[in-house]
């Protein structure tokens, strides 16, 4: 409503309450914008009208109008959530007038209802709630706007805002911040301004130091990025309140959390804000260097020194730079800037004495790298910061000290950092390992002597805080074993080791985990301070190590304990205050301080002692205190065997096992001992004797006393055993005593059978005296109702007859002793005459209570199900033994085996997969006679449960190996591969699909193929035995199972990156051999993935050429063999280097070559020499194409009458590969080795240059080189002499003219280099074909010459290690001579690699930043494009780009990204929503944040640029037409506006009148026109060229 129409209304109308009252709605409806506007404009006239403004009657109106009409309106808006954002806007206008007329009276009441609605942290959606935060915010903002500053209410209100702050979204933060708090900042004066300043900056620092998660460090810098203009003001007269970001030490750890954070867009604002205060220092030319904080002790993070502004503008030009550059995520674009990276930290390490430059700026720079989502860039940072020479600086690394043990820790978890480098051999350290090696010595011994031992032991607290993997959790313990010795741990110490042990034990690699234990306990050695330990924590800390995986005695560990205990006995302290302690050191003096000796005897004295009152049927005591004593005693005899004096050797032992053998002694005769005082003894005894057998060697003084102090017990034992055994045993916690005593007795077996006396009493009377007693238990009928006791008594007689069946598989016991007869009877006790199989697979029904404490449902027969599946198990160990010895099943009416194997797979479905092995054992046995019955069907069933077994327990690796172990024997057995596809095929084909399934597996899981291998060669071709009708008739299941042998040949799984480090790292410990007693205590196994071929290559080495069998065997692996090169070459044309095809590829050539000289030379005419021809001709590796030649040139040497065969090579027609010619070229070239075997020599050496010089004269420049290699090593032999004149003729001089050419090579750049590399190529120089014929040659030479990847290459070390490899004149495991081995890899067709120059400071750098959002655009409209961008200092420019009349989306972005670079003024689009086009906002990579942007719709084109032509704006027209200038001869007014066409119909005709003046590019090409962003993008960056000059570059 105009001014004019409201003083003629009023005119009309004396009263303007009424007038009021017609423009005011019903509270309950929603009025026009138009009415709401008619009736602001109104109340704002009348109150501009002094004789009106001031009467109550007219101030009650519009307080009316508020509460009526205003009020209840917002609530409704509130209620519509999107809908009504216009009306919002019409109405806080209405508010805001009526709030200005009324002033206090209102405000008072209106704050107290909206800023409840601020606190609420559900963003005011609460049903109790009135009004929407949105509306909230806004209406609070025109309050605030309308008034003069309110103290009171400002006060009010900044708290609100805050707590929204902090419980908000991004969105509504940055909708309050601009909407509330710029307007509180606008309406206040300098003092209140930074009161309010003053107000907000406290309390949000003190939320961050309350709380530093990243979410609130975001939060944070959020809002201090918003709040920028007024936080750096650069005004001088500023209150003492206000906030100055340079001085504020909380600020600035802020920026520092911001720089380092995850989210991208709060890193830009921290740099964006440290920058700022760069700049503010700079300009302002102040001292820099206190805290805002004076009571604070900590670092000044920021200082300004005015006459060094010259080195502090380029140190944080630099850092800004650095952490710009890490934007990018991409190493080559990093890379470059590392060396910035160097100068920031040769400043702060020059300054470090100034402290003008804080290294904690540094951190953040190794942070940020270590957050990267580029693994590279990750690597690269702790690289860089691991070879830091500023860390030998004391005061370096005593700063960077917390930032190693958290940050760098954080990132050293991550195993993909431990890759080898591409330069280094698989068995190598890798280059990380090496590095972190170095700088952990370097950095504890640049650390003050007196933070040194605080580090260290918060590094190890920090180790065990984590689960880690194995590979870094190894080579972090490898760096630590690498310390300096230094007493710097107590007991704190040991006690986080022991923590870290804890996380070692998280991972299935064992021997990784067993080097680990291995590097802390050196470790551990050389930093314990042995003054402050006690021995009880020294051998409490010593209880984790585990003897099968690092701690064995007799390793080089073990030895390294030896001798530290010895080194510091009498050293360790006294423990004070524990009565157990003051027992133990009772007997030791002062003088004798903690001696070894006696503490352990003490101990054991302690151990051995327990009271008569103990309970008599409880649980066997907890095994780990066993455990630790039985250590300590060997440990405390090895180290008296040190001592000089070896009488005292004996009789030290021996007064220490003492009380131990005092015990054992009356075990047969004291009925009355404590159960568990014989329990602690008979662990006792069993780890002894297991600890002490670790060491094979003869002269091991120690284990040899022991076992003979032991064999003064061994009858007492026994005894002792025999009794317990033969139906003592009643309860259930007795079956895991059990379990003790079996384990004993089978640890005397194996400790004692050598010794005469002791086996004679074993066969004759002691098994078969436990024998009898265990089968007449099992004999007796089961009770109707079973007791505890009953079933207790034959679950432990079937598990005693279990176990004294394995002994007697062992084979140490007298086939004819008593022993073995007794154990023969069994057969009788499972094949009963009257019911063959009433006793197989027998269960246990569950006891009943046998008194009022034990229910059925008791804790103690809640595992009767285990012991049950224990019970069936222990069946089929005897039955097992028994078909192996007697042939139990033979007796058996042939009708009844299936029998017994349909039992067998019942009980593969009753047990846990983990106890099936007996019965896999058994199976194997009776399979083979089963399918001979033709009863295919139970077969494979038997095969597939089997099979089935095996893959359930493929995550379990301590069973799993074990166990297909046993189902290859059972799957694989001889009598089962003898079977054929035409009799039973269901077998087979079951066969053929579990080896799929089995091969799918090992691409998963390492060394699952190596069993199947490795039972498969052995069966065939067993070691050590001749040729007889058996070993033939076994070896002919071959020919049904070769494709077993050619996956073999071939064999070789592509690992994932993670797998092969874990192999890689494997093998690195591998290599350390002894030093590392984890791989003494270790049994590794052959699990190499390189084992199946070694092992086949031994196989196919060991084959007999005369025998017919063997040739054919090999005659048909080699047609297979062929055919799978064959199937490569058709399916990939070509194939990358090191690819799974190039290795398959070089893997069946490499076969070839092993099994050349075998051949029948008819076979080898008639087959494969065509087949070597052809392959010849495909497109191939590098590595297989040296492999065929070398296959060729042994063809013809060992057949030369196939030389024709070559000569027609060279006249088949090969087009489209013409380089292939080099294959059979590269033959030529040794043709010194062929030429003494030939027949007519001169007619072949003469047939060998006229073919060599065809080829001299080949377009391509690769086969003239290896014609011209040819024809000079064919023209230099010897015959050659005598052959020129009389043959040749003419065609000498012809010769002679091309070795010419060849020699003048040397003149034409790279022509002369390539010369020269082919003819030192090792294949044409070092190598040769006969002499050089060896396994090492084929398998591991070339293919390291080749530049075959070091994981293909088969090392000599591995045909020793692993399998037993012949010994043959034809095949020499290794090169006679060295030539070969020692010259380098150089393939003549590389290019050369020129080297970086060295970087200066100020070079080039990639700088390709996205811009960032400040996210508060959306809520603030007062601050527009250009201030933003005026913000980080960017020119602009007069010039318009009017682009209208563009519509397509990828245009229009490129273009605003194009304007915005060169700094243009605006960009006119037809309409905004092209901003938020996805194809848009791809091209311009948000620069429309920006630059402004202006909507002009193609319509009012016209008006708009006449409109800029009157503002003094010269419309330039982008078009060509006849009367158009130059863009290279038109010079642009300041003033300039560029009119561009549409795309298909350029400019319209009636715009062209309106146009001053076209400009066109100049064109040269066919196609008359550009993109029209092109078109643009030319002549803005002309018009940037000729205004912005040269020194204002973007």
């Amino acid at each position: 409503m105009s001014r004019f129409l409201i003083n003629t209304l009023l005119s009309h109308c004396p009263e303007p309450e009424n007038v009021i009252n017609t423009l005011c709605w019903p509270s309950t409806s929603l009025p026009d914008i138009e009415k709401i506007e008619a009736l602001t404009a109104l109340i704002k006239e009348l109150s501009d009208r002094s004789h009106l403004a001031q009467e109550d009657r007219f101030i009650c109106k519009v307080k009316s109008v508020i509460w009526n009409q205003c009020m209840p309106l917002l609530q409704m808006i509130s209620r519509a959530n999107d809908e009504g954002k216009d009306l919002l806007i019409a109405i806080c206008g209405l508010f805001a007038v009526c709030v200005s007329i009324c002033q206090t009276d209102v405000l008072e009441q209106v704050s107290q209802i909206l800023l409840p609605v601020l606190t609420m942290r559900d963003g005011g959606s609460h049903e109790t709630s009135r009004f929407d935060m949105d509306v909230a915010i806004e209406v609070t903002a025109v309050l605030l706007s309308s008034i003069p500053y309110n103290r009171d209410i400002i006060c009010r209100t900044l708290p609100c805002t805050l707590c929204c702050v902090k419980d908000l979204s991004d969105s509504r933060v940055s909708q309050i911040i601009v909407r509330i708090w710029f307007t509180i900042l606008k309406s206040s004066n300098k003092e209140a301004e930074s009161e309010v300043l003053h107000h907000i900056w406290e309390d949000l620092l003190s939320w961050h130091q309350s709380d530093q998660t990243e979410s609130v460090s975001a939060r944070i810098l959020l809002c201090f990025t918003a709040l920028s203009d007024h936080l750096y003001s650069l005004e001088t007269d500023l209150s003492p309140k206000r906030p100055d970001p340079r001085r504020s030490q909380g600020f600035l750890k802020a920026v520092q959390a911001g720089l380092t954070h995850r989210d991208s867009v709060t890193r830009k604002r921290a740099l964006y804000l440290l920058t700022r205060c760069v700049t503010l220092a700079e300009i302002k030319r102040e001292d820099v260097g206190t805290c805002e904080e004076t009571d604070t002790a900590d670092e000044v993070l920021f200082k300004w020194a005015p006459e060094k502004t010259q080195l502090l503008r380029e140190f944080w030009e630099d850092y800004a730079l650095v952490l710009e550059t890490l934007e990018e995520n991409q190493i080559h674009v990093i890379r470059p800037v590392l060396k910035r990276i160097d100068m920031l930290v040769e400043k702060t390490a020059t300054d470090i004495q100034g402290e003008l430059f804080s290294p904690s700026w540094l951190l953040c720079v190794y942070q940020r790298m270590f957050h990267s989502e580029n693994k590279a860039v990750m690597k690269e940072g702790v690289n860089h910061l691991l070879e830091l020479k500023v860390l030998r600086q004391p005061a370096f690394a005593l700063a960077f000290s917390q930032f190693v043990i958290g940050p760098l820790m954080d990132v050293l978890a991550e195993s993909s950092m431990y890759h080898r480098a591409p330069h280094q051999n698989i068995r190598e350290c890798p280059e990380l390992g090496m590095m972190l090696q170095t700088f952990m010595v370097n950095f504890f011994n640049s650390l003050p002597d007196k933070n040194r031992e605080s580090v260290l032991l918060q590094l190890i607290q920090q180790l065990g805080s984590r689960n880690w993997c194995a590979v870094p959790m190894m080579f972090l313990s490898q760096a630590l074993s690498c310390l300096s010795p230094c007493p710097l741990l107590v007991s704190d110490g040991l006690h986080a080791f022991r923590e870290v042990l804890r996380c070692t034990m998280i991972t299935h690699q064992v021997l990784l985990r067993g080097a680990s234990q291995c590097f802390l306990l050196h470790t551990a050695f050389c930093l314990t301070d042995v003054s402050a330990v006690s021995l009880d924590e020294v051998f409490d800390f010593l209880v984790p190590f585990r003897a099968d995986e690092s701690l064995c005695r007799g390793t080089a560990l073990w030895r390294e304990l030896c001798m530290w205990l010895q080194n510091n006995e009498g050293r360790f302290r006294l423990t004070d205050g524990d009565s157990d302690s003051v027992e133990l050191h009772s007997e030791t003096s002062n003088r004798d301080r903690a001696s070894i000796f006696s503490y352990v005897q003490q101990r054991l004295k302690a151990f051995l002692t327990v009271p008569a009152s103990s309970d008599q049927t409880g649980r066997i005591p907890d095994p780990g205190e066993a455990e630790l004593l039985a250590r300590a005693v060997l440990l405390s005899a090895d180290l008296l065997q040190r001592r000089e004096e070896e009488q005292t050797e004996t009789a030290g032992l021996e007064q220490l096992l003492q009380p131990l053998l005092d015990v054992l002694s009356r075990l047969s005769t004291n009925v009355y001992l404590v159960l568990h005082k014989t329990d602690k003894s008979l662990q006792l005894m069993l780890r002894l004797l297991q600890l002490s057998s670790a060491v094979k060697e003869n002269e091991d003084v120690v284990a040899v006393a022991l076992k003979t102090h032991m064999l003064s017990v061994v009858e007492s034992v026994q005894e002792f055993l025999l009794r317990r055994l033969s139906g003592e045993l009643r309860e259930i916690c007795d079956v895991e005593r059990a379990e003790l005593y079996l384990s004993v007795l089978r640890e005397l077996v194996l400790t004692y059978s050598t010794v005469s006396w002791y086996s004679s009493n074993l066969q004759q009377i002691y098994m078969p005296k436990l024998t009898t007693n265990c089968r007449k238990i099992l004999s007796v009928p089961t009770e109707q109702t079973p007791s505890v006791s009953g079933q207790v008594q034959r679950v432990v007689s079937m598990a005693t007859l279990a176990l004294l069946c394995d002994i007697a598989d062992q084979g140490d016991l007298n086939s004819q002793s008593e022993a073995m007869r007794s154990l023969y009877s069994l057969t009788d006790y499972f094949y009963p005459s009257s019911s063959s199989l009433q006793h197989l697979n027998q269960t246990l029904l569950k006891p009943t209570a046998e008194t009022s404490d034990r229910s059925s449902d008791s804790p103690v027969l809640k595992d009767w199900g285990r012991i049950v599946a224990q019970f069936i198990r222990d069946q089929w160990k005897c039955l097992s033994f028994l078909q192996k010895s007697v042939g139990s099943v033979g007796k058996l009416q042939a009708p009844e085996i299936p029998e017994v194997l349909r039992a067998a797979v019942e009980a593969l479905a009753l047990l846990p997969s983990y106890l099936v092995l007996p019965v896999l054992d058994f199976m194997a046995l009776v399979l083979p006679q089963v399918a001979v019955q033709c009863d295919e069907s139970l077969c494979v069933e038997a095969i597939c449960a089997s099979w089935k077994v095996v893959q359930d327990l493929s995550t379990n690796p301590h069973d799993f190996w074990s166990t297909l172990q046993g189902f290859v024997q059972l799957a694989f057995h001889h009598g089962v591969l003898l079977l054929t596809e035409e009799q039973n095929p269901q077998i087979t084909a079951c066969i053929e699909q579990v080896v799929n399934e089995l091969m799918e597996l090992a691409q998963i899981r390492s060394g699952v193929f190596n069993v199947l291998i490795q039972h498969c060669c052995e069966m065939w071709l067993p070691p050590g035995t001749g040729e007889d009708v058996q070993t033939d008739f076994v070896f002919s299941t071959a020919f049904s199972h070769l494709h077993i042998l050619t996956e073999a040949c071939i064999y070789g799984p592509v690992f994932r990156r993670d797998q092969r480090l874990i192999q890689e790292v494997q093998s690195y410990v591998e290599q350390l051999g002894d030093s590392c007693a984890a791989n003494t205590a270790v049994s590794s196994g052959n699990r190499d993935d390189q084992f199946p071929r070694v092992c086949v290559l031994a196989f196919l080495c060991r084959l007999n050429p005369s025998s017919q069998l063997h040739q054919r065997v090999m005659e048909q692996l080699v047609q297979r063999l062929l055919k799978k090169d064959a199937e490569i070459s058709k399916s990939k044309v070509r194939y990358y280097s090191n690819s799974i095809q190039h290795r398959v590829k070089n893997r069946v050539w490499q076969t070839l070559l092993l099994l050349l000289p075998k051949l029948r030379p008819e076979f080898v005419s008639e087959f494969v020499l065509n087949h070597v021809c052809e392959a010849g001709f495909c497109s191939n590796q590098a590595s297989v194409k040296y492999l065929i030649e070398w296959t060729l040139i042994l063809i013809l040497h060992q057949n030369p009458s196939d030389i024709h065969n070559l000569w027609k090579c060279f006249s088949l027609d090969h087009e489209k590969t013409k380089t292939s010619i080099c294959t059979f070229l590269s033959v030529l070239v040794h043709l010194n080795v062929l030429l003494p075997k030939l027949e007519n020599k001169e007619v072949q050496w003469r047939r060998a240059v006229e073919v060599i010089l065809q080829w001299c004269f080949s377009h391509n420049f690769s086969v003239r080189l290896y014609a011209l290699l040819a024809l000079k090593r064919v023209w230099e032999l010897e015959e050659a002499h005598v052959l020129t004149e009389e043959n040749l003729g003419g065609l000498s001089t012809v010769v002679q003219a091309c070795l010419q050419q060849a020699e003048a090579m040397q003149n034409t750049g790279n022509a002369m280099k390539n010369w020269s590399r082919i003819q030192e190529h090792f294949f044409f120089s070092a190598f040769h074909p006969i002499r050089d014929y060896s396994v090492e040659t084929i398998f591991e030479t070339f293919p390291r010459l080749s530049e075959l990847a070091e994981d293909e290459w088969l090392p000599v070390w591995k045909f020793e290690s692993f399998v037993d490899f012949p010994l043959c004149a034809t095949l020499p495991l290794k090169n006679p001579v060295r030539n070969l081995s020692e010259h380098q890899p150089g393939d003549w067709i590389q290019q050369d690699k020129g080297e970086m120059e060295l970087e200066e400071r100020w070079a080039e750098v990639q700088k390709k930043i996205t811009p960032w959002k400040l996210s508060v655009q959306e809520q603030e409209p007062d601050l527009v494009a250009q201030q933003r961008a005026a913000r980080l200092g960017k020119l602009t420019s007069t010039l318009l780009v009017v682009a209208s009349l563009i519509d397509k989306p990828t245009n229009l972005g490129g273009l605003c990204r194009t304007c915005e670079i060169f700094g243009a003024k605006a960009l006119v689009l037809d309409s905004l929503r092209h901003v938020k086009d996805k194809q848009f906002q791809a091209l311009s990579v948000s620069s429309e944040l920006w630059l402004p942007l202006l909507e002009v719709k193609p319509a009012e084109l016209s008006n708009f640029l006449q409109l800029k032509k009157s503002e003094g704006y010269w419309v330039i027209g982008v078009e060509q037409t006849s009367n158009s200038q130059s863009l290279q001869d038109y010079t642009f007014p300041e003033r300039s506006l560029l009119l561009l066409g549409n795309e298909r119909e350029g400019i319209p005709a009636n715009l062209l009148q309106l146009v001053d003046v076209c400009v066109e590019i100049p064109q040269h090409g066919v196609t008359r026109s550009l993109n029209v962003h092109v078109s643009a993008a030319l002549l803005v960056w002309e018009y940037t060229r000729q205004h912005l000059g040269q020194g204002t570059g973007s």
